[in-house]
């Protein structure tokens, strides 16, 4: 948990699958918040000590019997609350109101009328205009509590934004953290800062400075090991903590052979020539490409993987004297998920991305510099530590590496061509200069041949896969409208330069609200 002296936002957790974006927005504004389920909240109000609440989306309907609910101590904090969709339909419930089925749904974009001014709609408007929201709700507020007044309704919600102005609480239908609620994030500027009187005081030069003290504290004189895979993540977690304890850190970096072309060689001449970090480097890719040989299933190539990456960094980890913590670039969104207050398919989503944890009996205790952070903010950290902004702007790259891009066996053969092929794909986006408009483009080598005709001569060979997406949040996406001069030099480039290929595709599926799979 961070310092005290920072003013902190408790985001009340019932389930929505967009709540980590409420915290993404008021981040954004400098205002450190935490997202707790709403099951787990009563018992840390006090130490919290928030200077605002808010109560997250969900699942659930406010009317029914079991249905989730607020604890009824937030409500007398005296500080300003601000319930998003469930959030809204819970406070009216639990504050003499009505919420009712089965009256009408609303999901999709929807235009406010303002019906009079307050301060969380301050500079949307005046009393009469309208404003584009993003609904998503099958329930319906039938009756506000006493002290309520409407500020705006929709054509489905007559309450659609309610507030008791003394009592400074407020509730709101539509989803003001999304991409698609245009100016959703003044909203919640408007409640954190003129209502609640925020600051907005956290930054990435005062967290810095936080945790070099933190980890100092913590690690004493005794050393740590992180496991360094090459990720912007455990990168920026190693330089921070070198920061902090110098060379009583050690970097074990796994060189699987999965990784991007040149990557193994990149990583070790920035760590060990350029920050002069103590690294041990394992070139394990025999050993890797040799389990996986013969292996089809996907979730049996991660597996394998997973117990390979344990075995190597356990038997270099045992060489390092005096090694009592291990470091490790856990985000925000793992503790998050971690604790959800519903379930949901994180889990094996994560899978899909991850290489599993390490096992309880090496005994080490953890430093996690990075759990308060999402990865936008990592990035943010990672510059502020002079890591070069090519480096921290790196598209996300899966655990697993490029073994859940080449569908089917893996081999060396075609490690080898996609690699190479993947290289000339990035190579094109940098130099049309669209690599930062892109959240990650990556190449698949399709289990697929076709038969093609290059010069005289007939060839047999892969598809290849070319896929862009843009994302805003990191939770939804839609492919890149590449200018076809860019795709088409991309597309050349492979065929001619990369022996193996003779077909590319490009893959334009978009991902919907909530999907954070880009494999």
């Amino acid at each position: 948990m961070t310092e005290a002296h920072h003013e902190r936002v408790l985001i009340v957790d019932f389930g929505s699958q967009v709540t980590q974006l409420i915290a993404r927005r008021l981040r954004e504004s400098g205002v450190y918040c935490e997202i707790h389920p709403y099951d787990k909240v009563e018992g840390m109000l006090d130490a919290f000590a928030p200077k605002a609440v808010i109560l997250s989306g969900g699942p659930a309907s406010a009317h029914e019997a079991e249905s989730p609910s607020a604890p009824q101590r937030i409500f007398e904090l005296g500080v300003p609350v601000l319930g998003i969709c469930y959030g809204e339909m819970t406070m009216c419930a639990q504050l003499g109101g009505a919420v009712e089925s089965g009256h009408s749904r609303e999901f999709g974009r929807a235009q406010i009328q303002i019906e009079r001014p307050s301060a969380l709609l301050e500079g949307l408007g005046e009393v009469g205009d309208r404003e584009t929201v993003w609904m998503s709700h099958g329930d319906k507020v039938t009756a506000i509590p006493l002290g309520f007044e409407v500020i705006a309704a929709s054509e489905g919600s007559p309450f659609a934004v309610i507030a008791d102005e003394g009592r400074r609480f407020y509730g709101i239908q539509f989803h003001p953290e999304v991409a698609h609620t245009p100016r959703g994030a003044l909203i919640l500027r408007n409640f954190t800062h003129r209502i609640a009187g925020l600051k907005g005081d956290w930054t990435m030069a005062s967290y810095r400075q936080e945790q070099v003290a933190k980890i100092r504290e913590q690690v004493g004189e005794a050393k740590v090991i992180c496991g360094l895979s090459g990720g912007v993540d455990s990168s920026v977690a190693a330089v921070l903590i070198h920061e902090a304890i110098g060379d009583q850190l050690t970097c074990v970096f796994v060189d699987t052979g999965l990784m991007r072309k040149d990557e193994a060689k990149e990583v070790v001449s920035m760590f060990r020539d350029h920050y002069n970090i103590p690294l041990v480097h394992v070139d394990a890719s025999e050993l890797f490409l040799g389990e996986l040989a013969g292996v089809t299933d996907p979730e049996t190539k991660r597996k394998t993987i997973g117990r390979l990456f344990i075995d190597v960094f356990d038997r270099e980890s045992a060489k390092i004297e005096g090694a009592a913590f291990l470091a490790q670039g856990t985000l925000y969104p793992d503790v998050i998920e971690s604790v959800s207050a519903r379930g949901g398919p994180s889990a094996v989503i994560k899978s899909h991305h991850n290489v599993g944890g390490l096992p309880d009996y090496m005994k080490l205790k953890l430093v996690e510099p990075l759990r308060e952070l999402f990865k936008d903010e990592v990035r943010a950290l990672g510059v502020e530590l002079g890591l070069p902004p090519a480096f921290v702007g790196r598209h996300p790259f899966p655990g697993p590496g490029l073994a859940i891009r080449i569908p089917g066996e893996i081999t060396p053969e075609k490690v080898a061509v996609l690699q190479d092929a993947d290289a000339i794909y990035l190579d094109e986006i940098r130099k049309a200069g669209l690599y930062d408009s892109i959240w990650q483009a990556f190449a698949v080598l399709l289990p697929v041949k076709t038969v093609g005709v290059m010069g005289d001569a007939r060839t047999y060979e892969h598809v290849l896969a070319l896929r862009a997406v843009t994302s805003t949040d990191g939770m939804t996406a839609d492919f890149f409208e590449f200018p076809w001069d860019v795709l088409g030099r991309c597309a050349t480039r492979i065929i001619n330069e990369v022996r193996g290929v003779n077909r590319v595709v490009y893959d334009v599926t978009s991902k919907p609200p909530g999907t954070i799979e880009w494999e």
